[in-house]
């Protein structure tokens, strides 16, 4: 065995050119399908700290279409029904939002595009945030429906970057609000959206001073009802009360679909973790056509191998050599093409990996050993299964025809 692998490496040094370019199609596969692959799990570990930073009890209720395929928004009565502690009993803390479009943000001669969200002073106690300068908004500018806004970092670096943010003064849509606190950088939220371009309102605030929007019944909506579960085992005990309580204030009878959706951390999670599997699974088979045109071309360059060595092969057979030996000596070669193929690509996959890593600080790519281990045994599978056809048409060859090839 060590003897067929010292000439598998002299065979490999004698025409350097031949065998770089031989390997190249598994170099390239290998490398590929394990960044691939890497790039997928970090975005799946990224996606799940994001769900984690703001704990794992939070539960999202939104409007939905009714039996007739009418929208049904949330309202004020809905938010007031599930912060009922007789009621919801496992809610902990409850935050109705509304969100809003801002036709103009500006501050002097600035100006910004930033979500707009009308809230309660329970949100922040909701979404697990901090303040790391002034206050957030409380009940009293809830009930006064006072012009302050609470802005995020991202809002600080468009719209006031040379300046102390606190008391400063912005526009949005030609209503002037004070800036009373600044958020902890968060970055993407759990829902996808950017949590530090929002500038927070409180939620009477954005009702009345920036929108006039009613539903039938005369009632000012909201775009979605958080919920914080008093812990992670109480979330699914949490979602019935939802459903319950839900389903009483908007009258639906008990074999009517509900007009709202109800959503938990785990539910989106799964969808993201099917997306995201999918996604690398998917990426993955595409790389892997590079193993299968790497695989092609150790083939066809054997069967070239086992041409110009033909009466090498008689030789060593004239002189003894089984048809087993002549076979384990050129599959071997081939494993070998493969296998130093396949390590190249794990060096440039780990380097690749650590240039991401570095443009993308928050997407953390790193090469698992399972993904090593995986490659290797890749291209020892690709070195047998495409060496072995050239292998056995070498070992079958006959001693006399092999020694008249010219």
């Amino acid at each position: 065995m060590f003897e067929n692998i010292r000439i598998a490496f002299v065979g490999l040094g004698s025409n350097k050119l031949r065998s770089g370019l031989t390997m190249l199609g598994i170099t390239i596969g290998v490398a590929a399908v394990i960044i691939l692959v890497s790039i997928g799990q970090a975005v799946e570990f990224f996606i799940l700290g994001q769900f984690q930073s703001i704990g794992s009890n939070l539960v999202v209720v939104f409007g939905e279409d009714d039996d007739r395929g009418f929208f049904v928004p949330l309202t004020q009565g809905d938010a007031n029904a599930l912060s009922d502690p007789y009621r919801v009993p496992d809610a902990l803390a409850v935050s109705p939002n509304y969100i809003i479009f801002a036709e103009a943000i500006t501050h002097e001669d600035r100006e910004a595009d930033s979500d707009l969200a009308g809230v309660t002073e329970k949100y922040i106690e909701v979404v697990n945030r901090t303040v790391v300068a002034g206050r957030f908004i409380d009940e009293n500018d809830v009930l006064t429906a006072a012009r302050v806004a609470v802005i995020g970092q991202g809002v600080v670096d468009k719209l006031l970057p040379d300046v102390y943010p606190l008391e400063q003064i912005i526009e949005i849509n030609n209503v002037s609000f004070r800036v009373i606190g600044v958020l902890n950088e968060a970055g993407s939220g759990a829902f996808g959206n950017d949590q530090d371009n929002i500038i927070f309102l409180p939620l009477t605030t954005a009702q009345q001073r920036l929108s006039s929007e009613r539903t039938v019944g005369g009632e000012r909506p909201i775009t979605q009802v958080l919920l914080q579960a008093r812990d992670s085992d109480s979330v699914d005990a949490l979602v019935q009360q939802i459903r319950q309580v839900m389903r009483q204030e908007h009258g639906i009878s008990f074999r009517s679909e509900d007009d709202f959706q109800v959503f938990t951390q785990s539910d989106v999670l799964s969808s993201f973790g099917a997306i995201t599997s999918l996604l690398t699974v998917f990426l993955g088979v595409i790389a892997g056509i590079s193993l299968l045109v790497g695989g092609i071309g150790i083939m066809n360059i054997m069967m070239v191998t086992v041409t110009e060595r033909t009466r090498e092969i008689g030789l060593r057979k004239a002189v003894g050599a089984q048809k087993r030996d002549i076979l384990l000596q050129f599959l071997t070669e081939a494993i070998v093409l493969a296998l130093v193929g396949g390590a190249v690509g794990i060096t440039i996959a780990t380097g690749m990996a650590a240039m991401v890593s570095s443009a993308l600080p928050d997407l953390q790519v790193n090469v698992q050993p399972s993904s090593m281990f995986m490659a290797t045994t890749i291209s020892l599978l690709i070195g047998v299964f495409f060496g072995i056809y050239p292998a056995n048409r070498a070992a079958s060859l006959n001693p006399i025809d092999a020694l008249r090839y010219e």
